[in-house]
């Protein structure tokens, strides 16, 4: 572990600077006090007066492979010495690598590489592919989806952070997610909307086949509910896809490069979308880094057509280098496999935190992506926060995040979910050190329950 020197007077000048001077995104300005990062090394973030903190979301669930990595940080200092920036016009070696490695990870016959800053610009740039290839202009998404804040991604995001862009894109349509534990129509399980083919074909009925250019929908749902679909679901919706001529694109911004266990969540269905969006995972977000994939099949008609799309950083040479050191470390540290053996682990001492704790309804994920769902009731599956709640309906998470943080354990919340994304190269003993601080923090969420 580096050496950890603390300043807590410069500690504070920057969190007062940041209060004063930084707009935060989605946040009560007045109401946030952030953390004063001082550095950070593999699970490990600190701050100026050197507390400790045990990173359980990986940030945003982008740190994939841990902070600090030092082939990562290799690649920027190399990169940086021979060539900082150039126009996406050119051809740099770590774009033209990172695009062929990409092509060797990636499912299927995927072949071909946009590359973005982000995975908000990855999605807009897949429903605008989807539309000028197929000529329509109807997308479909899903509820508890999200796929990023810029306009087009933000309409189609199906959660409340939308509400304030509204109205948005026009032609995006809406369907309900394969949330089994709750499920959207109120169906027992297996149910229509949760087997996928049924709910998909009765809104094409309603919107037009003929008019619909894509499905989009995130693999594994990330921060709506770490909604893992069922078997079987996947595959359905690819072949309803098929028989109408839609595209199928699946948003594995959070799912994709190991966190699943697998290269990217589809993996574990063994389905291969038209279009695939990727970020976060791709490099952990040393530089921002996002792209957009697609099969041979539009990679050969978009060969001798004029795409309409790029932006001034479209394929940064610093990201894509760090990129190119990722996906080698990753394939030789066996990070994917590693993920793949916490999430046996991760089920085990999850299932056993629901032993417990009452107020754990559902344990759901995958490899190193896993989400508690609190309830006030197993009975009722009351949510211990409401769908979109906030202030005193948010209290008990709130208190239980507050206590996880005070005995350093980082984690991200969303209403009524906690989820538990570490980055994937996280140690068996850092596991058991989160999941002791969880433990301890759940009885929080149980004093709310209602027996």
């Amino acid at each position: 572990m580096a050496t950890i020197e603390t300043n807590p007077q410069l500690g504070q000048q920057v969190r007062e600077d940041a209060k004063q001077y930084v707009l935060h995104s989605w946040s009560v300005q007045d109401a946030i006090n952030p953390i004063p990062v001082a550095g950070a090394e593999g699970r490990y973030f600190w701050d100026y007066d050197g507390k400790r903190y045990l990173d359980f979301a990986s940030q945003l669930v982008n740190v994939s492979i841990g902070h600090q990595h030092p082939r990562l940080v290799a690649a920027i200092k190399e990169q940086a010495e021979k060539l900082c920036t150039i126009g996406p016009p050119m051809a740099t070696e770590p774009r033209s690598t990172l695009a062929r490695l990409i092509a060797e990870v990636t499912p299927g016959d995927i072949s071909m590489t946009f590359f973005t800053n982000g995975g908000a610009e990855a999605n807009e740039n897949a429903i605008k592919l989807a539309r000028w290839y197929t000529g329509r202009h109807k997308v479909i998404a899903r509820y508890r989806s999200y796929h990023g804040a810029t306009a087009g991604a933000i309409t189609l995001t199906g959660d409340p952070r939308r509400w304030p862009a509204e109205p948005g894109l026009p032609g995006i349509v809406r369907m309900f997610d394969p949330y089994t534990y709750r499920c959207p129509a109120g169906h027992p399980d297996p149910c229509p909307v949760c087997t996928g083919a049924p709910h998909l074909e009765e809104i094409l009925q309603y919107e037009g086949p003929q008019n619909v250019a894509a499905v989009i929908l995130e693999t594994v749902t990330g921060t709506n509910g770490l909604i893992v679909p069922p078997d079987g679901y996947l595959q359905s919706i690819r072949e309803t896809c098929d028989r109408h001529g839609i595209l199928l694109i699946c948003d594995e911004v959070m799912a994709g490069f190991g966190r699943t266990g697998k290269w990217f969540g589809v993996d574990n269905w063994d389905v291969v979308p038209d279009v695939i969006t990727m970020a976060k995972g791709i490099n952990s977000g040393y530089v921002p880094l996002g792209a957009m994939a697609v099969r041979e099949h539009i990679a050969s008609w978009v060969r001798d057509k004029y795409f309409a799309g790029g932006l001034t950083y479209s394929g940064h040479p610093l990201a894509c280098a760090v990129g190119v050191a990722s996906i080698e470390a990753f394939r030789e540290e066996g990070i994917v496999e590693h993920a793949a053996e916490m999430g046996d682990v991760f089920r085990e001492a999850l299932h056993g935190l629901a032993d417990r704790h009452p107020s754990i309804g559902e344990v759901r994920g995958l490899g190193c992506f896993w989400g508690l769902e609190l309830v006030k009731s197993r009975e009722t599956r009351e949510p211990l926060v409401p769908f979109n709640g906030g202030g005193e309906a948010a209290a008990p998470v709130t208190r239980l995040s507050k206590a996880a943080l005070e005995r350093g354990l980082y984690l991200m919340t969303h209403w009524n979910v906690i989820m538990v994304c570490p980055p994937l190269t996280i140690t068996r003993e850092e596991l058991d050190e989160g999941i002791a601080i969880l433990d301890d923090a759940l009885t929080i969420a149980d004093e709310y329950y209602a027996a």
